[in-house]
């Protein structure tokens, strides 16, 4: 059931954890301290809890430093849940740097903003290596966009094109994961309600938001598929393929299950 209460309560909660870490962070980018890579996990596992996300793991996440991750995505939300998991840095589109607030929170996090343009095809490339061959895990979405939960679309080869350079010398492990909402309230929810967590297309964010902080908890599974390199599959279009395919065999096997439709007031759709 959609709470109003809960949603203002919500809000209030995680704006004040957020304000709270804010100056923290800043200091800790500003002073390149290592502080400013361990305050971003804490930070979103605390907003999981708060936006009432149940973050389900599957597999085994890669423990090589630098790692690229690399996975589907219907929504905002999926930064808070594999911010809470990764000890890493998003890449976004250059979009998102504008945003109020979420552009900020962004940047607080070292987010690598690429332009998605072929004719920046080359640095986009450049900059993700910069920051792998600086030792930094990135977490990638190869989609380029998002959508509505219940699919996974082709992924873009373009932005496996660090694989192919590999880090000094050794080729760049990615690990393939896939992340699907499952259950609200333990209830298993189906392709019509998951719209209420997916954000894609002309949605409006803040009225989004607004539902999403009024909903109950929602199970989010992980799956952490087994690490490949472009060595074993031997080139860039073979590696976004096989990515694509085992998180897409991911998402339909966590969204398999039996499905019985939740009880929800209207959410302004």
């Amino acid at each position: 059931m959609r709470s109003s209460l809960r949603s203002l309560v919500r809000l209030l909660v995680y704006a004040g954890w957020t304000l709270a870490l804010l100056p923290v962070q800043a200091f800790a980018v500003a002073f390149g301290l290592r502080l400013a890579e361990r305050i971003p996990q804490l930070y979103h596992r605390a907003c999981c809890r708060i936006i009432g996300l149940n973050v389900v793991c599957r597999g085994s996440q890669s423990r090589d430093r630098p790692s690229l991750f690399v996975a589907n995505h219907s929504s905002y939300l999926d930064i808070t849940v594999l911010g809470s998991l990764i000890p890493g840095s998003f890449v976004a589109k250059a979009e998102v740097a504008s945003w109020p607030v979420f552009g900020l929170l962004a940047k607080l996090q070292r987010t690598v903003f690429v332009e998605r343009r072929p004719s920046h095809t080359a640095q986009d490339r450049d900059e993700i290596s910069r920051r792998l061959e600086a030792g930094e895990s990135l977490i990638l979405f190869p989609e380029g966009t998002s959508n509505d939960g219940n699919r996974v679309l082709p992924f873009k080869s373009a932005y496996f094109g660090a694989a192919e350079r590999g880090i000094r010398g050794a080729p760049l492990t990615v690990q393939p994961l896939s992340i699907a909402y499952v259950r609200l309230d333990g209830v298993p929810i189906g392709r019509e309600w998951r719209v209420y967590y997916a954000w894609y297309g002309d949605m409006v964010m803040a009225p989004h938001v607004w539902n999403v902080l009024g909903l109950g908890r929602v199970t989010v599974e992980v799956r952490f598929h087994p690490p490949v390199t472009i060595e074993e599959l031997g080139t860039r279009k073979a590696l976004s393929d096989h990515c694509h395919r085992v998180v897409a065999e991911g998402v339909a096997e966590a969204l398999s299950g039996p499905v019985t439709r939740p009880k929800l007031a209207a959410a302004g759709r």
